[in-house]
């Protein structure tokens, strides 16, 4: 399989390694989102797999991808919560980072540099498969998506969010985020890689796998909190889809 991966994108997140931890860097939107993105993560493993998310280590036994890790925003807590993760990622720089911080929590976490395709080609598989904030920035989605099916195991799960594609999008992920609040580089994102939500949902079919849920992540100015919505996908929101057996 021919790789997916845009270098220009990669490049992008290569220039702001080093800040991934830092709560007001240029990552400050993932830090202020991850709460979102969490519980929306947890509750749909633990249903799917049928955990006590009260519990110790509700995770334990199941091995879980988190494809594009960068700093590990995402790796840390699925290790604390007892899942075997592999993070991937396809910038060089973003490992040693993640590396470096899983260290220093105490964490068990095997980053590596590669891709989807090179995981799914070794004969990788997984119980989930993280797929946040990805597919927006690869050259051939519908590729992408198809090795992340193949990355898992019958049965198996994968999240993935992205952002919708209409003026909204544009005028709060790119005029906003970038030009306004400067939260991110001007040029972060390409509004025209953006996708709609039913084009992922076609997507992710032909790609192999079933779609079950989908659900907004809405950013609230006067609270500056954001939340879960079955609503207003209209900018950010996230996708569940499962591996039949």
């Amino acid at each position: 399989m021919t790789s997916t991966i845009d270098a220009d994108e990669v490049a992008k997140f290569e220039a702001m390694a080093a800040e991934w931890w830092d709560p007001t860097g240029k990552f400050k939107p993932l830090h202020e989102m991850n709460p979102c993105r969490l519980d929306y993560i947890t509750r749909q493993i633990a249903a799917e797999f049928d955990r006590d998310l009260t519990g110790p280590q509700p995770f334990a036994g199941l091995r879980l991808l988190d494809i594009g890790c960068g700093g590990g925003l995402l790796s840390e807590p699925m290790a604390r919560l007892g899942a075997t993760v592999v993070g991937a990622d396809a910038a060089p720089r973003n490992i040693p980072v993640a590396q470096v911080h899983a260290e220093q929590s105490g964490l068990t976490i095997d980053y590596r540099n590669t891709t989807a395709e090179a995981l799914a080609d070794a004969g990788e598989v997984f119980d989930v498969v993280l797929n946040m904030e990805v597919v927006e920035h690869v050259a051939d989605p519908l590729a992408y998506l198809t090795a992340c099916q193949r990355l898992l195991k019958p049965g198996g799960l994968m999240i993935c969010s992205t952002l919708n594609r209409n003026a909204k999008s544009f005028a709060m992920a790119i005029v906003g985020a970038e030009w306004v609040m400067r939260w991110l580089p001007k040029g972060t994102h390409d509004w025209r890689k953006f996708i709609t939500p039913d084009e992922l949902v076609d997507l992710i079919r032909r790609a192999g796998l079933d779609p079950v849920d989908r659900k907004g992540m809405v950013f609230n100015p006067v609270s500056w909190r954001w939340s879960l919505s079955d609503r207003d996908l209209s900018v950010n929101y996230v996708t569940a889809s499962v591996k039949r057996a």
